[in-house]
């Protein structure tokens, strides 16, 4: 496969594990509900630093990540400010704002994703998916970035977002963008993605439960929806063929019993009137003719007015399933509309938001109802938005994490998520609208976690952080919450191997024996995981290396440079 080259990678390449690890502060004050780590998340700070503070919880746990990055289209006047391992390169990375007079502006664009692209790929869950929302300046290079990062073989496929019409067009018309979507690992994504998650389902749905409820004879009750559906078949989007009710609901005619592409199945069908032969679709029935004889006795199979024409499957409308499609439509200019009601006592919010819709239509086909959700270049929130929506349409508990640089973090970002929650009045008259219900803690990033400062008591996180920290950096997993028993100094276990953390934030406790790991502690670790391997970080010990070999403990002093468990 071609590599990817630009100017600065071999400072960038690797610059992810440079990055300092500074633990989520959180800001009760600003948050809605119990403030909770483990929770629904806006971090207020640098992204590639909220990354990496993200890992040490959450590693491997992200099922779907959508990022919105700066298109650097010109227009846009952004400034690199990652603090990479060189002072010739900060020079050139962050001299100017990056603008169309910028002819490096590709390669600064690229230092600054790369980074951040080998971070969500940590993050990212086996299953996990990535979708990321691009224009044709950088739609290329992006692509490039992913094959070599996620791998060209985990490339899912690319959306195109048809969102405004190009009035003023040069010489081709820009009317759309890209979101391109990898895979952690495409082999273990579901096979096909459905979404039976669809505004304009549950509304029609619901519709046909009312003229079923209000109408008692099938001629009544179709003629009545037949008038209902010929003027409102304009909102019905790919849900407009579906022009029958009968007791069950609103139905359509689909051609799933033909069987596509080779051959299937051969057996007559029966007309009910001409009591003749039915046409066979051109490769025959999808069915065996046992599934055939269950469907007629349910009377799930549509005739024609006589045998000449092809049988379909009644399809209703509650069991509709939509694909993920390749194209999508949708106006842009939308997600304006949507923060403008959200914000009335604003005349500008914020410059091209995504639209709900848009986000919706993505996690809609690929989260579960317990999926959690990270975008990393949060703007006005709509990823939130769009979570808690799916989540008050189908009951689901989605959870959300954004991070935001900009000083807007709060007033826009966190804001916007608080009225989704609460709901807002659009005027001080009315009544203020129902929001969706739910919570999120607001962060920001904490001081850097220093081992050498921890060790002569200048700074002394709690065993949590301290511990999550030190387990993601020797496993490269994430620790479960749920895990650490401090007590008992016990962290968790990664890969077969358990891990203990010697410490209390004292520094009069680190400074004495007591915080070393003698015969006897070795002894009680080991007891408590009988037959297990053992690690165990603490300031010192009183035991040899081979007595602790013997007992089934490895120990691993604080401060330590660099220590990985070898995994298979």
């Amino acid at each position: 496969m071609p590599n990817l080259e630009f100017k600065g990678k071999e400072f960038v390449f690797n610059h992810h594990l440079a990055i300092p690890y500074r633990p989520l502060a959180t800001d009760a004050k600003k948050s809605i509900g119990k403030a909770d780590v483990d929770g629904n998340l806006i971090i207020h700070g640098d992204n590639l630093l909220a990354l990496k503070a993200l890992l040490p919880r959450y590693a491997g746990s992200v099922d779907v990540v959508y990022i919105d990055s700066p298109y650097n289209t010109g227009k846009e006047s952004w400034r690199y400010n990652d603090n990479v391992n060189s002072p010739a390169i900060q020079e050139w990375l962050k001299s100017n704002p990056v603008n169309s007079e910028d002819m490096l502006r590709h390669d600064k664009w690229l230092a600054l994703m790369f980074p951040r692209l080998r971070l969500l790929q940590q993050l990212l869950a086996k299953d996990g998916v990535i979708f990321a929302s691009i224009d044709d300046n950088e739609l290329h290079h992006l692509r490039c970035a992913f094959d070599e990062i996620l791998g060209e073989a985990n490339w899912v496929g690319t959306i195109v977002w048809k969102n405004v019409t190009d009035n003023n067009p040069t010489n081709i018309a820009s009317e759309h963008e890209y979101i391109l979507c990898y895979a952690k690992d495409k082999t273990l994504l579901d096979k096909e993605w459905k979404s039976s998650l669809s505004e304009i389902k549950i509304r029609l749905v619901k519709i046909g439960e009312e003229f079923v409820e209000k109408y008692h004879k099938q001629t009544d009750r179709q003629a009545a929806y037949t008038e209902w559906f010929r003027e409102n078949k304009h909102q019905l989007g790919p849900l407009d063929r579906y022009k029958y009710i009968d007791k069950g609901g609103i139905y359509t005619g689909s051609q799933s019993v033909h069987n596509p592409g080779r051959e299937g199945y051969r057996y007559d069908v029966i007309h009910p009137v001409t009591k003749k032969p039915c046409k066979e679709p051109l490769m025959g029935y999808r069915f065996p003719l046992d599934t055939m004889k269950a469907l007629l006795a349910e009377k799930r199979i549509l005739f024609g007015d006589d045998e000449t024409k092809i049988i379909e499957l009644k399809v209703y409308a509650h069991e509709y399933e939509e694909k993920l499609p390749s194209v999508i439509e949708l106006d842009g200019r939308v997600g304006a509309y949507e923060l403008r009601e959200l914000f009335p006592e604003k005349t500008k919010v914020f410059d091209n938001p995504k639209p709900v819709e848009l986000i919706s239509q993505l996690l809609g086909f690929t989260t579960k109802k317990n999926s959690l959700v990270l975008d990393s270049f949060a703007g006005s929130g709509t990823t939130a938005h769009a979570v808690l929506a799916l989540n008050a349409q189908d009951g689901g508990n989605r959870r959300f994490i954004l991070v935001e640089c900009e000083d807007y973090a709060d007033e826009l970002t966190a804001e916007r998520v608080r009225r989704v929650i609460e709901g807002v009045a659009k005027s001080k008259n009315e009544a203020i609208k129902k929001g969706t219900g739910g919570s999120f803690t607001f962060c920001t990033l904490g001081e850097e976690l220093n081992l050498d400062k921890i060790l002569q008591g200048k700074q002394l996180p709690d065993f949590r952080t301290l511990g999550q920290w030190l387990f993601h950096t020797a496993t490269g997993d994430a620790l479960a919450a749920n895990s650490i028993e401090e007590k008992k100094q016990y962290l968790g276990v990664s890969n077969g191997r358990h891990v203990w953390l010697i410490y209390k934030p004292d520094l009069e406790f680190l400074q004495s024996p007591a915080s070393a790991l003698t015969r006897d502690v070795a002894k009680a670790i080991a007891a408590a995981k009988p037959g297990a391997s053992n690690l165990v970080f603490g300031p010192a010990k009183f035991i040899s290396n081979k007595e602790l070999a013997a007992i089934g403990v490895e120990f691993v002093p604080l401060p330590f440079a660099l220590y990985r468990v070898a995994k298979d």
